[in-house]
């Protein structure tokens, strides 16, 4: 009995460990950047300032002028969407699909979003 204990709780540990690893560190996909594709850090103009993807252009979620920034924009181009951690550049494409914009990615943290898309950090 302590054996299978023993064994089940190893189990237990082993596959945590393992999809919680996973977890952690997704594969980043290749997002395709073409000439026409605008690439958006929806961070605030100082955590843009400290470094961004290169040619990007600063639209501050958190801003409340965001919706009518973005409202400038062509709601049938093709946009990319970053921040720090994945959340603010989730909830900007929530609030670009509600206004009309339909070719959105999230290209989550601004460290990932540079491996998936090939573009480089700069200040």
């Amino acid at each position: 009995m302590k054996i299978t204990s023993r064994l089940l709780a190893s189990v237990a540990i082993a596959a945590t460990l393992a999809f919680g690893v996973a977890a952690c560190a997704p594969a980043a996909e290749p997002i395709s950047i073409s000439a026409e594709t605008v690439v958006i850090d929806v961070r605030t103009p100082e955590e843009f300032a400290s470094g961004h993807l290169d040619g990007a252009v600063n639209i501050d979620v958190q801003s409340s002028s965001f919706d009518e920034t973005v409202s400038e924009l062509p709601t049938d181009g093709e946009y990319v969407v970053y921040c720090r951690s994945g959340n603010r550049s989730a909830a900007a494409i929530d609030r670009m699909e509600g206004l009309g914009f339909t070719t959105l990615t999230n290209a989550g943290a601004v460290g990932a979003a540079s491996e998936s898309t090939g573009l480089a950090i700069t200040k």
